[in-house]
């Protein structure tokens, strides 16, 4: 159980920062920096509890590499998501009044930043925080934390930024984004969790 809670209050954290510091927030390098900072923390907080995914599609990836019990995929996900939704309404709380306009993302070069980053993020993630020659190293928080904060300083503009199928369920609480754009982000995000997960294991063939 507290391996659920940590995943909860990580996810809380990183989507109650993106809210924000998105809605009626700071402009400009202040999201990228905060969300990215704010995930490095809260991965140093809870990786020793749980791992720290705090996303689904690193979940998936985490599984596929054998570094995740099955039984655990689906409450980590769903805590992941309850986090998400949490920190949504915390955000419309803190934020009331604050008029929000969702982004149009153009379907084509989302899917593609979103797979892209998606991908190097749970490359990362696997790579400092599950092979065997970077165990028990004192970077992998930095290192997941600045993969997010360069992919939302890279692609921001592109397709939000998202990476992660509990933010964008997050967002889509928020009206930050369409619930008709998702799907992008569902897709995307799991099929580029996936992909770090074989790449990994092709890279790594014994690293088990």
């Amino acid at each position: 159980m507290n391996k659920y809670i940590v995943e909860l209050l990580g996810t809380f954290f990183l989507v109650l920062t993106i809210g924000l510091t998105v809605v009626g927030g700071g402009a400009g390098v202040i999201p990228p920096l905060a969300i990215g900072a704010g995930l490095m923390v809260m991965v140093f907080a809870g990786g020793h509890v749980s791992g720290a995914h705090y996303n689904p599609a690193v979940t998936l990836a985490v599984w596929m590499r054998g570094r995740c019990e099955t039984k655990d995929v689906v409450p980590y996900i769903g805590s992941q998501v309850i986090g998400a939704a949490l920190a949504a309404g915390a955000v419309r709380y803190l934020r009331a009044g604050v008029a929000i306009s969702p982004m149009t993302p153009a379907t084509g070069p989302a899917l593609v930043a979103e797979l892209l980053f998606t991908f190097a993020l749970a490359w990362v993630v696997l790579n400092v925080a599950t092979a065997k020659g970077t165990a028990g190293n004192s970077f992998y928080g930095l290192a997941i934390g600045m993969t997010v904060m360069t992919g939302a300083f890279a692609v921001g503009d592109i397709s939000g930024a998202v990476f992660n199928p509990s933010v964008a369920i997050g967002i889509s609480l928020l009206g930050l984004s369409s619930w008709s754009n998702i799907w992008i982000y569902l897709v995307a995000n799991f099929v580029g969790g996936a992909a770090a997960a074989l790449v990994f294991k092709a890279v790594h063939p014994a690293d088990v």
